[in-house]
């Protein structure tokens, strides 16, 4: 289904979508400052460039890595 179809049936696209910064935030529980300081240090995704003035990050890639983080994970930060 194209993306046009399931935003306006209020659903999220099969191919996902981009999340802006209050979304990263509220989803992940993370400050601005630590998602930036984690993304210079590469240990977070990095956001994609949308328009001039605005970025936005894949919702699979935040999710992967909220995934990677789970208690259930082998790795522990």
């Amino acid at each position: 289904m194209k993306v046009a179809e399931a935003k306006r049936e209020g659903r999220p696209a099969r191919g996902g979508r981009f999340m802006r910064l209050p979304d990263v935030i509220a989803t992940t529980g993370l400050s601005q400052a630590t998602i930036y300081r984690l993304i210079r240090r590469a240990e977070f995704p990095r956001q994609h460039q949308l328009t001039v003035r605005s970025v936005g990050w894949w919702e699979a890639d935040v999710e992967e890595w909220l995934r990677k983080r789970s208690p259930d994970a082998t790795h522990v930060s």
